[in-house]
């Protein structure tokens, strides 16, 4: 008996003229609630055309898809009866007479699957409908399992390859696979599926009767509820073809209006959608837009304030602040660069204003832009700095202007206090002596001249240099008759390459306060053996250049005369008689603090009985 129908409806088929179709709108049920996103194809109503069993109906004109390379991929399982498999042919040829097909349009290709694949025609085979048909009508079912799994991985590495007539990937024309199957697959979907759906291949699962609705969901590209088919059975599947037609025709539904898009629709396959314009996101009923708030997800990171634009989130700075490169931070307005500030030493802006500020050791003055000085007092002051080669020509900068921050807190005069540099690497090099410069501008300035002389570390080579010639009368330092504190300060970064001990101690021995200053790599040992006792005041460590400023907090006290060595001294002849008086008791305290640790006795009532005051005077015999 289905022979007999099959045979009708072949030459029912062959009396349609060239456009005829076996699909047109048949009646479609409501979503089954059990199935979800599949659309659920129902049985056609009573005045539906029926020609023994088939929906026969006549459609519109040929509509055109563009470019597309289309693959069917059918189940021809034991489990598919030659009736309903010979339904689904004619579904083929129907569908095949809705596409505009060619080779620069749609190309078709066709592979029947059970327990192998087969391919029935590859998409290179065929550019005319007629051969299509020809080769569908002599389709013979393998009647065998059902290894769907199996024919997806065959589309995905043979069906869809550039030497079987698919287009290569650059020429980004669509790839569409429609699988037909009636059954639940013997072998896995899921994971093949998603991989050829990673590769651009857009699937569309179409379930018959028995069809496994989850196998056919695995399958699907989302949306599912568009790529997801359920027909009852194998005479109403031209429902389907009926709805895929519409997909397939390239229909620009956004042109036609009426479909309420706010700012933008877009077409898409049978269908369309509405889009926003940029800073604006689509509303609840999929049609409005309104504008993003993009400082509303609190991910802005701004100072200040954040402003919401078409282009995303902004920061702002608040009035006398300015937005920092990374466009998040806010700085202080710096006025001190646009105003005559007057500052003696540094101007720092504060929003709306700015305050002078002075370098460590020195107090802004009543007048709030001068600096006071050390009071008046006498050092003579050689600084020893390290040239090797380890401190590099960008540090020696930085220590140069730390120099020069040492000197921004002295009183630097012929009578005061006078300044002496000497670089050492592998040699010693007297940058400028103690008596060549007479104020401050001018020994800052000689120390930015200065040359770095790189190479090695001579620290004991440098120490002897000072002892015998940095603090000479013929270098610039005062007679030590007249009591001038006599202060080397050392500053080096590494370990010495020659001996220190004996010249470091041999300083100390010549009454030179010594101080060592010690950056990065500088070893504590050799810092402790160069200063003074007791290391704690006269030692000071940096573990970076960059940040040794803060040891001038260190060095002020100790060099400057207001609060260290040499503070109020007044030169006056060794021979006057407060020299003389003075003299007698810094001599005779000496004497009895021998006495007292036992290291020297003396006789005489001036060093028996009470205990004097070491500072006291004492009268001339």
């Amino acid at each position: 008996m289905g022979g007999a129908k099959a045979r009708h409806l072949r030459s029912l088929l062959a009396e349609c003229h060239e456009g005829a179709s076996i699909f047109d709108a048949a009646p479609v049920a409501a979503p089954s609630p059990a199935l979800g996103n599949p659309t659920a194809v129902g049985r056609p109503s009573a005045n539906a055309g029926r020609v023994d069993g088939y929906n026969l109906h006549l459609q519109g004109p040929r509509c055109s898809t563009g470019p597309l390379d289309l693959v069917f991929v059918i189940d021809s399982s034991r489990s598919v009866r030659p009736f309903e498999f010979e339904t689904m042919r004619q579904f083929l040829v129907g569908l095949l007479r809705s596409l505009d097909v060619g080779p620069n349009a749609t190309r078709v290709g066709v592979i029947q699957y059970s327990s192998q694949v087969q391919s029935v025609f590859p998409l290179r085979a065929f550019s005319r409908r007629e051969d299509m048909e020809r080769a569908i009508r002599a389709l013979v079912p393998l009647a065998q399992g059902t290894m769907t799994g199996l024919a997806i991985q065959y589309a995905m590495n043979v069906a869809f390859s550039v030497a079987e007539g698919a287009r290569p990937p650059e020429a980004r024309v669509p790839r569409v696979a429609v699988i037909v199957t009636d059954g639940r697959p013997q072998d896995r979907v899921a994971e093949v599926a998603a991989q050829a759906r990673a590769r651009g291949i857009e699937i569309y699962a179409v379930g018959v009767q028995r069809a496994d609705v989850g196998s056919l969901r695995a399958m699907a590209s989302p949306p599912l509820n568009e790529h997801v088919f359920l027909v009852e059975s194998f005479d109403l599947i031209q429902e389907f073809g009926r709805q895929f037609q519409g997909r397939l025709c390239r229909k620009d539904l956004c042109a036609q209006g009426g479909h309420g898009c706010q700012h933008q629709c877009v077409s898409a396959l049978g269908t369309f959608h509405c889009a926003c314009n940029p800073g604006y996101q689509l509303a609840a009923d999929n049609k409005s837009c309104m504008a993003i708030d993009h400082c509303s997800f609190g991910n802005h990171s701004c100072q200040h304030d954040c402003v919401s634009t078409f282009g995303g989130p902004q920061c702002r700075c608040r009035e006398g602040y300015d937005l920092l490169p990374d466009r998040r931070s806010c700085q202080a307005r710096d006025l001190c660069n646009g105003v005559d500030h007057g500052c003696e030493f540094q101007c720092v802006s504060e929003g709306f204003s700015y305050h002078c500020v002075c370098p460590e050791g020195r107090q802004l003055q009543a007048d709030g832009k001068s600096c006071s000085r050390c009071r008046e007092g006498h050092v003579d002051l050689v600084l020893l700095v390290d040239g090797s080669k380890s401190v590099r020509p960008q540090n020696f900068e930085l220590v140069k202007r730390f120099v020069n921050q040492i000197v921004d807190f002295l009183d630097v005069s012929p009578e005061g206090t006078r300044v002496g540099l000497v670089q050492f690497s592998s040699r010693v090099r007297t940058e400028f002596p103690l008596g060549r410069y007479g104020t401050a501008a001018e020994v800052k300035q000689a120390v930015l001249a200065v040359e770095y002389m790189e190479r090695g570390t001579m620290t004991g080579l440098a120490l002897r240099h000072m002892v015998e010639h940095s603090f000479s009368e013929a270098q610039g330092a005062r007679p030590r008759e007249l009591n001038v504190p006599r202060v080397g300060l050392v500053f080096t970064d590494g370990r010495s390459q020659d001996n220190i001990s004996v010249w470091a101690a041999r300083a100390k021995e010549e009454g030179i306060v010594m101080y060592a200053v010690g950056v990065g790599k500088a070893v504590e040992e050799e810092l402790r053996e160069i200063a003074s006792e007791p290391a704690e005041l006269h030692v000071s460590y940096s573990p970076d250049f960059s940040t040794m400023t803060h040891l001038l907090e260190n060095l002020k006290g100790s060099i400057c005369p207001e609060e260290g060595i040499g503070a109020g001294t007044e030169l006056r002849s060794p021979c006057e008689c407060e020299s003389l008086v003075e003299f007698q008791g810094r001599t005779l305290g000496t004497l009895e603090s021998l006495s007292q640790k036992h290291i020297l006795w003396v006789r005489g009532r001036g060093l028996e009985g009470r205990r004097r005051d070491p500072r006291e005077p004492r009268r001339l015999p």
